[in-house]
């Protein structure tokens, strides 16, 4: 059996991370890297990896995606761009007519049902028609505070509140994430950005929630969320953000899903650059009143950088082993680490 074939579109923090993880895996290659920054276009993926190529075939990223994914040439495309479903739709049907199956990093991905049921009603039939398969994960939406959650009522007779916490650090992440969290803003132009509306803080309370709702039967009538900035006293410096003192050094999110009138789902969610600078320790908490309760704790929380980037590979024998159409988390087997030969895990 051949090895599996993998492209990958956008080759920042999260694209490059998931590179270096398929290098370290069994049967499965890298054939193609569609990137537009500069100063990767042209270069060897494995010198900008710093990664040894061995005798494995060279990759040149591209900054031409029609040249990198051809019909046919691949497995999967890891789509590792965008957060929104709207902006991602053009690259996402693109890879999709190139019958090829896709996993989407952008987090409205996760659940595009939630707010943009047209577009993933089109997803879904431009999959089905291409015979091919696609996915939208990553740690969160896609795992912590959403499908584990999921998980966990399972041993629950009855259910009659959730509440999801993310503690987590913004550092690992790229350019993009921190431009979406303010991070380096005043506080002033945080105000004007989510009055205005063009500050996008966390991307996934909707999917999450509705998500949640979905698959055990609760009727989501509404969702609301706010966001506050995390002013930081002292200079913070993380690979890809950086916020002085008296600026944002990230942003505190709360979410709230409503079920016949009353609130049944809430989300928080601080996340920033550097938390421990100023004595934040990250966690994840999940608290499920009802019978039996359950209490879930992880301390540290599940690295984000690194989950997103393990939830993506690690999903790829599921998503290329599902029938066609647009899948979500519910639908595929649960998420688990490939230790062996990615081979052996396809069907």
């Amino acid at each position: 059996m051949e090895n599996v074939k993998i492209v990958i579109w956008g080759f920042g923090a999260m694209g490059s991370g998931m590179a270096k993880m398929l290098l370290n895996k069994k049967g499965v290659d890298i054939v193609g890297v569609c990137d537009r920054n500069e100063k990767r276009v042209g270069k060897s993926m494995y010198e900008v990896l710093g990664a040894e190529r061995g005798d494995r075939p060279e990759v040149i990223i591209n900054d031409n995606i029609e040249e990198v994914l051809t019909e046919g040439c691949c497995d999967v495309c890891i789509c590792a761009t965008d957060s929104f479903t709207e902006k991602a739709f053009p690259r996402l049907k693109f890879a999709l007519e190139r019958k090829v199956n896709v996993i989407s990093t952008a987090e409205e991905m996760a659940y595009p049902q939630a707010q943009n049921p047209e577009l993933a009603k089109k997803l879904n039939e431009i999959a089905k028609e291409n015979g091919v398969s696609i996915l939208g994960t990553g740690i969160n939406p896609g795992l912590i505070m959403d499908l584990l959650v999921v998980c966990l009522t399972g041993c629950m007779v009855d259910v009659e509140h959730v509440e999801a916490e993310r503690v987590n650090s913004l550092s690992p992440f790229g350019e993009a994430v921190m431009e979406e969290q303010g991070v380096g803003i005043t506080v002033d132009e945080f105000d004007k950005g989510v009055k205005d509306g063009t500050l996008a803080g966390h991307v996934g309370f909707s999917e999450s929630i509705k998500m949640i709702g979905d698959a055990i039967g609760w009727d989501v009538e509404k969702i609301e969320q706010q966001m506050k900035p995390i002013v930081t006293s002292i200079d913070r410096k993380s690979p890809y953000g950086f916020a002085k003192a008296g600026n944002v050094a990230g942003v505190n999110m709360t979410g709230q899903g409503h079920v016949d009138g009353d609130v049944k789902i809430n989300m928080k969610h601080p996340q920033q650059i550097e938390p421990e600078m100023e004595g934040t320790h990250t966690g994840d908490y999940i608290r499920i009143k009802g019978t039996p309760e359950v209490n879930m704790s992880i301390k540290p929380e599940v690295e984000g950088g690194l989950g997103t980037i393990a939830m993506c590979v690690n999903m790829i024998p599921h998503v290329i082993n599902a029938d066609s159409g647009l899948k979500t988390m519910l639908d595929l087997p649960v998420p688990r680490a490939i230790m062996g030969d990615m081979r052996n895990f396809i069907k």
